[in-house]
């Protein structure tokens, strides 16, 4: 696999995940023949490059253009007046987003992780799709509600 497919492969598999759990998703461009990578436009047409850094492991690469993706994603969120944590940390929803990493151990995963206990939630393009199938942001609990679906209170936040 050539370092364009290798990039490719990782963006197709990032954006499975943004697919699956988050209600903003991405214009995807190529804009620049120059550029090894793609441009991602947000609705409000801001827009952030994603590029590849092949090393020649392809779980450090997947894990450097899920960041990417992710930065992409907290902006694009926090630009529609939605909550700006992509992905949702399962342990604390609401409050950090998970954070991607490589795992080290007989295969190198690029893996989903809690930035507070290190606890691994997945692989990387291996979210489970929102229980709305909106994204966890625009989950069925719509901003202004819990998961049960009735007004939050606005107290502690």
């Amino acid at each position: 696999m050539d370092d364009d497919e290798e990039f490719t492969h990782a963006l197709q598999t990032v954006l499975r995940d943004l697919r699956a759990q988050c209600p903003v998703q991405p214009d995807i461009r190529k804009d620049d023949d120059d550029f090894r990578g793609v441009m991602l436009y947000a609705p409000d047409g801001s827009g952030q490059g994603v590029y590849a850094e092949p090393d020649g492991r392809p779980a450090m690469l997947l894990a450097h253009v899920a960041d990417q993706v992710q930065e992409w994603a907290v902006e694009a969120l926090w630009g529609q007046g939605e909550p700006a944590v992509w992905p949702q940390c399962p342990s604390h929803p609401d409050t950090h987003p998970l954070a991607a990493t490589v795992e080290e151990g007989d295969e190198a995963d690029a893996v989903w992780v809690c930035p507070s206990t290190g606890d691994t939630a997945a692989r990387i393009g291996e979210l489970p799709v929102s229980e709305s199938g909106e994204g966890v942001s625009g989950r069925a609990f719509r901003r202004g509600r819990g998961r049960d679906g009735r007004k939050r209170s606005r107290r502690g936040r």
